[in-house]
């Protein structure tokens, strides 16, 4: 792989230079249409204009629209000296493009024969909005038989087509790939003949944003082969996009590869219109929503309502004189779409024949899976659903400490034996991390040792945290296998539903990784890979390649469609990709689902999931990219202006990852001096990355705590809602609904509150200034102990002496009264020097963070009481205050005493042995 040296760039990505570039345009083109002629101002506002109209050919001749032939007609309005019309074409075009309406006028692309302005008036006559695409043209052409091309897909056009497209052509391999990287419009590629590898078009000016072309190296390949090289990386880096081959090679001599890498295959003889038509559909088909629609055409069905629910078709509220006021809010089409029948055009949750399961289907080739599931009870039922369905009492699995509390729930329910895996912590700003490879292996390792590596069923971890933080999933699954070959992985991707459909985030996500393994090891290459990196390890370490014979690929993905993508609240999705799935786990997975499903599942709720998906699938790339786009742009606002950093300061990735899992050295995506520095090399190799759309507010230096931060000025005064805090941080999210209105409003509140902050801080006497200090010191220096997991009590331990608790056992044990009693928490460190051994009977979650610090069956540890005595929080469940934490009494821990002392179980842990499995890492 070639690496490419460029590290900054003066704007984040190509989209942000190609705004700026047209606006600066517009600026200087409405100037020199003021300029008076003849004037040495009119003459360098001349050559600024041409130098500008130089650097957007470098970047339009990668669009259809606003595209080179809108600037060729710029070049001839500035060569006539036409400054007004050419002032006035720039602003409607800037106008456009800053808009995306071009993106619904199917004439916008027509420079040749309309004008903006006919356009607009053709619409208004017409009433014509159409879905507008691209196609791109891999095709070494001439300009003539360009413009033949667009001219004859043009005469094909139907005023009744639901969709229409420009074509943009590109006549290099690299040009392609910049093209697919770069323009978000492209719904369907067409590669035509063999392009030549090397691109005549790459500037300076764009040199900075294709480090993912720059890095392919296919330069040795032959032209004949880069075509279906093309079709391959099209499944890389656009897996949604259309691929199609036009060629003259016969059925016999085309690759099996070639054949699989695209849609379908042309040949050179045939009529375009058929061609045309496929394109066409292929869109129809990613624009089709089987539930949705099934749902639309129920609505409209006259229907007598004999079934439950009152409220269908709107009857109980429409004809109420007292709630329909709660018609009138929500609208006819809510209530005609409700009702409790499967029939009709409609379909089953539970067991779907009909639009759900087609609707599914869809979602699953969407997000690369083999099996998607809807789930409208939310991740937290997702989660408990799979985990009910893999494991079963004694099995063992491996789970982040600081997950979600459903998995912990999860587990008693299933009966599993949990072994609590501690992530790093961010002791200054009250955070967790995640958790490191090398304490995974290290587990696996002491159960390998202890006898009980077959017992181990599951490793669950969560990607992203709530905080950012991304693992590199393809090596933390790689090494895990080499020690576990049929792990089961359950990655929890609440927060990460979005990233499948960003290029640098969908190789840290479940469904590519399981998939890209799963091809990697069953090829020959890996297989000779494999046994030289055996022949090359001194005796008795680990390998960190699975066994090709051995190893299965059986991974889950559970995500919450509504908290990044479009869908109403609670929409969630179970992805699968799980090569046993049909052999070993189908039947269990289906009745577990029966069991946390509900019967009477909100069809709504269905309908947006289904809607959600069309929208990822044709707009994804793009919308994820904008919201990537939004969070940097606030990064670099706060970073950059002096107001702002007084009282603010954006945590960096080197804030939240220590250096020793950064292996690329990136500190942070920003800064004021250098710019923006790349990530791609980062998201390739680090062990952990960071995303950017979880925005970390530091806030230490403002006096104020996260809680009252968020109430008393983002919602009381802003009406700015935030999902977390720590003591001295507030999160900000961007997401696929972010705007630059919000951006901006989010900036301007900021701003509001330091300039109060400033009054505030100089109306102080001097003892309240002493008071403030001393708040600040607080947030900035006496930051909270954060605990790790202690370790369960031995009448919990699922095996004396090995890492693993019977959580379920503990948990219903405290069903009974009599067998737990309320310790003060002021109390429980004097109780615990005098020897008394306290043991949680209960979950104990303070929010935030949301994760427990105790669970049931856990020992209670000086630094957990310590963090809970500091915690300012008002929200702990599982505790109440007044009455302290909940123990076990100690008669009832006696009589659940096994013979194996605490000791030996501390020792072996954390002694002699640990020190041995370092050793086999």
């Amino acid at each position: 792989m070639i690496k490419t040296n460029i590290k900054n760039a003066p704007y984040y990505n190509i989209g942000q230079l190609r705004v700026d570039y047209w606006n600066k345009l517009k600026i200087a083109t409405a100037e020199l249409s003021r300029c008076r002629k003849g004037s040495t101002n009119e003459k360098e506002l001349r050559d600024d204009t041409k130098s500008l109209l130089n650097d957007l050919k470098g970047v339009e001749v990668y669009f259809a629209a606003p595209g080179m032939a809108r600037l060729q007609k710029l070049e001839n309005s500035l060569s006539r000296l036409e400054h007004t019309s050419l002032a006035n074409l720039v602003s409607e075009t800037t106008k456009q493009l800053v808009g995306d309406s071009y993106k619904s006028n199917p004439d916008f692309l027509d420079f040749d024969e309309h004008s903006i302005e006919s356009v607009e008036v053709h619409e208004q006559f017409n009433s014509v909005r159409k879905n507008h695409f691209e196609v791109l043209f891999v095709d070494n052409m001439s300009i003539e038989e360009e413009k033949e091309l667009k001219h004859n897909f043009g005469n094909l056009r139907a005023s009744h087509d639901k969709f229409t497209y420009g074509i943009v052509v590109q006549r290099s391999f690299q040009d392609a790939m910049t093209a697919l990287l770069f323009n978000h419009n492209i719904q369907a590629v067409v590669v035509r003949y063999a392009p030549p590898y090397h691109s005549k078009l790459i500037t300076p000016l764009i040199k900075p944003y294709i480090q993912q072309v720059t890095k392919l190296d296919y330069s040795s390949r032959s032209e004949n082969d880069l075509g279906p090289v093309i079709g391959t990386l099209i499944k890389q880096f656009r897996p949604e996009l259309d691929a199609y081959y036009v060629t003259d090679t016969s059925l016999g001599h085309l690759k099996d590869s070639t054949i699989k890498s695209f849609r379908r295959i042309f040949y050179q003889t045939e009529d375009i219109q058929e061609l045309h038509l496929t394109i066409m559909r292929g869109i129809a088909e990613r624009y089709n929503t089987p539930f949705f629609s099934a749902l639309v055409e129920y609505s409209q069905k006259p229907t007598g309502v004999f079934h439950a629910m009152p409220i269908s078709r709107g009857n109980s509220v429409f004809k109420s004189r007292w709630i329909n006021d709660f018609g009138d809010f929500y609208g006819r089409n809510m209530f005609l779409a409700e009702t409790s029948a499967t029939t009709g055009g409609l379909d089953s949750l539970l067991q779907p024949t009909g639009p759900i399961k087609k609707a599914q289907e869809m979602a699953s080739d969407a997000y690369g899976s083999q099996h998607t599931y809807f789930v409208t009870n939310g991740t937290s039922t997702a989660n408990k659903i799979v985990m009910q369905a893999l494991v079963q009492p004694g099995d063992v699995v491996l789970i982040d400490r600081d997950c979600h509390k459903s998995h912990h729930y999860g587990l008693v329910l299933s009966g599993a034996y949990p072994v609590y895996l501690d992530s790093y912590s961010i002791e200054e700003y009250s955070m967790y991390g995640a958790v490191p490879l090398e304490q995974i292996k290290r587990k696996l390792l002491q159960l390998k040792e202890a006898g009980r590596l077959d017992k181990v069923k599951m490793l669950l971890l969560t990607n992203c945290t709530f905080d950012g933080l991304v693992y590199n999933v393809e090596r933390v699954m790689e090494e895990v296998l080499a020690i576990k070959p049929d792990m089961i992985f359950l990655w929890d991707e609440a927060w990460f539903a979005f990233a499948s459909f960003a290029t640098n985030y969908k190789q840290r996500t479940s469904m590519f990784v399981a998939n890209k393994l799963y091809e990697k090891y069953k090829s020959s290459a890996y297989k000779k890979q494999y046994a030289e990196h055996c022949k090359s390890l001194e005796p008795g370490v680990i390998p960190k390649l699975p066994d090709p014979e051995k190893v299965r690929i059986r991974v889950f993905g559970t995500q919450s469609t509504h908290k990044t993508l479009s869908s109403f609240r609670q929409g969630s999705m179970i992805h699968i990709w799980d090569q046993d799935f049909r052999r070993k786990s189908e039947e269990t997975f289906l009745e577990a689902y029966m069991t946390h499903t509900s019967t009477s599942p909100n069809y709504q709720m269905l309908a947006s999931l289904d809607v959600g998906r069309r929208q990822v699938q044709l707009e994804g790339f793009e919308l994820v990219e904008k919201s990537i786009e939004m969070a940097m742009v606030l990064r670099a606002k706060i970073n950059d202006h002096p107001q702002l950093s007084r009282y603010f300061d954006i945590l960096t990735v080197a804030d939240f990852i220590p250096s020793k899992y950064r292996q690329t050295g990136l500190k942070e995506y920003y800064t004021k001096e250098e710019g923006w520095n790349r990530m791609e090399d980062a998201w390739e190799e680090d062990e952990f990355v960071l995303d950017p759309t979880k925005i970390t507010l530091y806030i230490g230096r403002t006096g104020v705590d996260g809680d009252t931060f968020k109430n008393k000025y983002l919602m009381d005064k802003f009406n700015i809602q935030i999902n977390k805090t720590s003591r001295n941080t507030v999160l900000f999210m961007t997401n696929i609904g972010t705007t630059r209105g919000s951006i901006t409003y989010l900036t301007n509140a900021l701003l509001r509150i330091a300039d109060e902050l400033d009054e505030e801080f100089k109306a102080l006497n001097s003892k309240e200034k002493e008071i403030l200090q001393k708040r600040i010191h607080s947030l900035t220096k006496e930051v909270p102990p954060l605990p790790d997991f202690s370790y369960f009590h031995h009448s919990f331990q699922a095996v004396p002496g090995v890492p693993g608790g019977n959580i379920r056992a503990a948990y219903f044990l405290a069903y009974k009264e009599e067998n737990y009693e309320y310790v003060p928490l002021k109390n429980c460190l004097s109780l615990m020097e005098k020897g008394k051994v306290l043991v949680a009977s209960t979950f104990v979650i303070p929010y935030p963070p949301g994760f427990p610090v105790l669970v049931p069956g856990q020992v209670v540890s000086k630094e957990i009481i310590n963090f809970l005595t500091v915690l300012d929080v008002s929200e702990i469940h599982g505790y109440k205050a007044e009455l302290g934490l909940r123990v076990f009494k100690e008669s009832v821990l006696d009589r659940h005493k096994t013979t194996t002392s605490m000791g030996s179980m501390r020792m072996n842990e954390t002694g002699k042995s640990t020190k041995k499995i370092k050793e086999k890492i």
